[in-house]
């Protein structure tokens, strides 16, 4: 590799080489300087010059210049200890073999710097100006509220600059009695220090660095490296009450996925920038180049796909819209194909165990899916979808201020799958025809700073049709008046919600929320002879308080929920129905210290069908090191099974269903109980001189109570009935994410999975869940030019192991299937290219391998026949699919 010719900067007669890397060495630097009684310095990590002001009487360059190799750094007139420089943290390990005054990364990489954040010197400002430490929105409004209260007219203080801006009628008070005063709030200042008391009991946000130079932001010099934490929405002024109260929380998250250090579970921040390395077209498909969620199809004539979670299928993993309970009961086989693609802002994706805040359904973990919110400017995208099997797809959204409180977000998608192909000629459908529109609207009101109140609303409405089954059948004649068989499924969903929020006036810690939602979801459906009509109507409340004990290490959140689920369903000729009423009350206590977090909370559930529930659940954070992040988990879950709606990728069989009652009150069986229990390791380090995270992560679920669904007892029948004995999920995963050279980002990852229960011949592996997978994904960018033009190459290879399938053997020879699947793998990619800020085009691919499983339907020559089963997919039905797309933004 060539090396671009670098020379050092010239110095003054009071500066000096010093090497180092970021803003972490520059902070050190800094205060070793002051310790050996330098006036002020200033560290430029460009340059690798330090600035020294002292006086000569008290101290020398010599002494300075000694004291920072002492901490890690070498210069012009000392070198530091062998293990001193090996003890600095892995960003600030620079390399000792360039000359004094050359940066490191201009000599390692061929390509240019990446850009660098500056400290070499604070900003500038104006005779009414100070430099003020803090950290977030609540510092903001302490600070302003201070400054009011020492007879100000008016201020402003920035995060970014940490200066405050001062105007005030010097007869009536002075900026010395204003930033005294605003010291004894807890903020230090060029004029005054707070006490150490009222520092520690600022929220655990506001807890500012207070061994950095003034003017230099806390965050900035500790995190340079990290990914950007995710940006709230209407409390982007207010850091403390968004992360208080998540049901109120509205957030547009980084543009890139981001496994978060703060979390004290192990909680994966997925951004837009993600999103858009593949089609995305739904929630389903949002998951192709994340590891942690395993994505398939469900069976050979609907072309839905599902989700897992730690081994375990998609209804034990809580999937929330706007932090409210959204894919859930009949709306949990198709709910991820409801929401598209393009509405979506950002999920944020818990492994394990999540807050008794937000229920008590996730046994898993936790899917919180957040949608477009309205950020700094007004924005309107249009997308234009096609792909080679005939789907279209239109999406448009705005997100607009209204004024200076209220602002507003408008989604429309529509779709339609025109294109009828049948590629293993077995006279059925790849993939189902028919159509979708759907919309939505929010309203955001932000008064945070003002009054203390902030308020979301969103509505949404989406009706979806779609049409299967044989080519030969023909959706515009009744199903009595022909031979060929079909499946026909309509979708109405309709929900509306609003999350509103107050924090109490001069206590930034305590807030109130409250989040309420209705939702009413209907399917109408028939696969062949079998029909399926339900409804549900749910309603859904939750009060949260939080406040401190004390101090912010101290904090704690209670309140009451309230949930009303009316289940209305037609199985075939019967109807079943039942209406769940589950009020609950909780409480969690966040205790934070140095180095550790120990979330710890308990509700209590008081389910009219399901009796008292107790739901613990704990999680704890601790920092081994600067780098290495520990975590443990443990709670418990629990759920009432859908038996219907949760089994219809066997819909399109002719097994018939049979239930083994044992006095259950939900359709005769009792509830699904669970513990899960979870283990992780983060590690950050620098490979190829660049950040590096390995995570490693073991989670064990244990089932109390389950429902089981039984596909061995009989090729004809699907039963259902509660676990007797032990049933368990294994996982273990680790992911390597990494960047090997300038925009190229890469993510590999293992997993296994060992899946078992207690069926009534004996244990056995839970089928159609393969014990080993492989993970690699591979990003490119080029180098963004002038008017924001670039390339971006994207592809995810997946290698999934052999699957325990179904036990057909009681079938004749040709309908059985082997006891385990074959081993296969996938490949998806996209290139896309962005010609400026408003116009990017794309084209991609999926399944380019084109492996497919061979007959996925069972007797499809005669699908009214005994033995016709297309339910037993493990693998791609479909070959390989190209797409296009072209997106405008105005």
């Amino acid at each position: 590799m060539k090396t671009k010719t670098a020379t050092p900067a010239a110095k003054k007669d009071n500066q000096f080489f010093v090497r180092g890397n970021c803003g972490s060495c520059k902070a050190r630097i800094e205060k070793a300087a002051a310790s050996a009684g330098a006036d002020s310095s200033s560290w430029d990590a460009d340059t690798q010059i330090v600035t020294l002001n002292f006086d000569p009487a008290k101290t020398s360059a010599d002494k300075i210049l000694k004291k920072i190799a002492e901490v890690g750094h070498d210069n012009e007139k000392y070198t530091t200890k062998d293990d001193t420089y090996k003890n600095l943290p892995g960003c600030c390990l620079y390399d000792r073999e360039l000359p004094l005054g050359v940066k490191s990364d201009l000599v390692h990489h061929d390509e240019e710097p990446a850009v660098k954040k500056d400290f070499s010197a604070q900003p500038l400002k104006k005779d009414n100006q100070f430099f003020v430490r803090g950290n977030c929105g609540s510092c903001k409004a302490r600070i302003e509220k201070a400054a009011a209260s020492a007879g100000a007219d008016s201020s402003s203080w920035d995060a970014d600059t940490q200066i405050v801006t001062l105007n005030f009628d010097p007869a009536k008070t002075s900026a010395d009695t204003i930033l005294k005063k605003i010291a004894e709030v807890g903020h230090d200042n060029e004029k005054y220090t707070t006490k150490d008391d009222a520092y520690k009991n600022l929220p655990g946000c506001c807890l500012y660095d207070r061994e950095l130079p003034l003017g230099v932001k806390s965050d900035l010099v500790h995190h340079e490296e990290a990914a950007p934490a995710p940006k709230k929405d209407f409390t982007q002024h207010a850091d403390h009450f968004d992360k208080s109260i998540e049901e109120v929380r509205l957030i547009r998250l980084a543009d890139a996925t981001a496994l978060s250090r703060k979390e004290t579970s192990l909680t994966f921040n997925i951004g837009t920038k993600e999103l858009l390395k593949a089609a995305c077209c739904n929630l389903s498909e949002s998951f192709e180049t994340n590891a942690t969620v395993d994505v398939s199809f469900t069976n050979a004539v609907t072309g839905t796909k599902q989700l897992k979670m730690l081994g375990l299928d998609q209804k034990y993993t809580s999937l929330t819209k706007e932090l409210l309970p959204s894919i859930r009961g009949i709306a949990a086989p198709y709910g991820l194909n409801l929401i598209p693609g393009r509405w979506i802002g950002g999920i944020q994706l818990t492994k394990g165990g999540s807050t008794v805040v937000n229920g008590y359904e996730s046994i898993t973990g936790q899917i919180n899916t957040e949608l477009l919110k309205f950020n700094e400017q007004p924005e309107t995208a249009v997308n234009f979808f096609g792909d080679a099997n005939g789907r279209l797809e239109t999406n448009i959204t705005t997100t607009s201020q209204l004024n200076g409180k209220w602002n507003q977000s408008v989604l429309l998608h529509g779709n339609a799958t025109l294109g009828k192909k049948d590629s293993n000629n077995d006279g059925f459908l790849d993939q189902p025809t028919g159509n979708q529109i759907n919309a939505a609207y929010l309203l955001n009101y932000n008064d945070l700073e003002g009054s203390g109140l902030g308020t979301h609303f969103g509505i949404s409405f989406v009706k979806d049709e779609r049409f299967g089954g044989q080519t030969a059948f023909d959706k515009k004649i009744d199903r009595s008046q022909q031979s060929a068989y079909g499946v026909g499924i309509d979708l109405s969903r309709f929900e509306i919600w609003n999350k509103t929020g107050y924090i109490f006036k001069g206590k930034p810690y305590q807030s109130i929320g409250w989040m309420n939602q209705f939702t009413t979801h209907q399917q109408d459906s028939f696969f062949g002879n079998r029909n399926y009509w339900g409804n549900q109507n749910t309603f859904y409340s939750n009060l949260v308080f939080e406040s401190i004990i004390g101090n912010s290490n101290n904090k704690f959140k209670t309140g009451a929920s309230f949930l009303y689920d009316q289940y209305d369903e037609d199985y075939l000729t019967q109807n079943y129905k039942r209406t769940e009423t589950v009020p609950g009350v909780f409480f969690e206590y966040t205790l934070t210290g140095l180095k550790y977090t120990l979330v710890a909370g308990a509700r209590t559930d008081f389910h009219n069908l399901a009796g008292t529930q107790f739901t613990p659940r704990v999680n704890f954070k601790y920092d081994l090191f600067d780098k290495t992040i520990l975590r443990l988990s443990a709670g418990r879950g629990f759920r009432t099974a859908n038996v219907f709606a949760e089994s219809q990728q066997y819909f399109g069989s002719n097994r018939q269903i049979e239930i083994l009652e044992n006095g259950g009150k939900i359709n005769g069986l009792e509830p699904e109980i669970a513990w899960n229990y979870g283990a992780s390791l983060q590690q950050e380090f620098r490979l190829f001189n660049r950040k590096a995270t390995l995570v490693a992560d073991f989670f064990r679920t244990d089932f109390q109570n389950q429902v089981l669904t039984d596909l061995d007892i009989s090729p004809q029948k699907i039963v259902f009935y509660n676990l007797k004995g032990e049933s368990f999920a294994n996982s273990f995963q680790t992911q390597l994410d990494f960047t090997p050279a300038k925009n190229l980002e890469m993510r590999l990852a293992y997993k296994y999975y060992d899946v078992q229960a207690n069926f009534i011949d004996g244990q056995r592996e839970i089928p159609f869940m393969a014990k080993n997978r492989g993970f690699f994904n591979a990003s490119y960018s080029t180098d963004k030019t002038d008017k924001g033009a670039f390339w971006n190459m994207d592809a995810t290879l997946q290698l999934i192991g052999q699957q325990k399938l179904p036990n057909l053997n009681a079938n004749p020879l040709e309908y059985r299937i082997p006891e385990y699947s074959k081993s296969y793998s996938t490949l998806n990619a996209q290139i896309s290219r962005n010609f400026n800020k408003s116009i990017r085009a794309y084209v991609g691919g999926e399944n380019l391998l084109g492996y497919t499983q061979d007959n996925p339907i069972i007797d499809a020559e005669n699908p009214f026949g005994k033995y016709f089963d297309a339910g037993m997919v493990y693998a791609p039905i479909m070959g390989a699919n190209v797409y296009f797309g072209v997106d405008f933004k105005f």
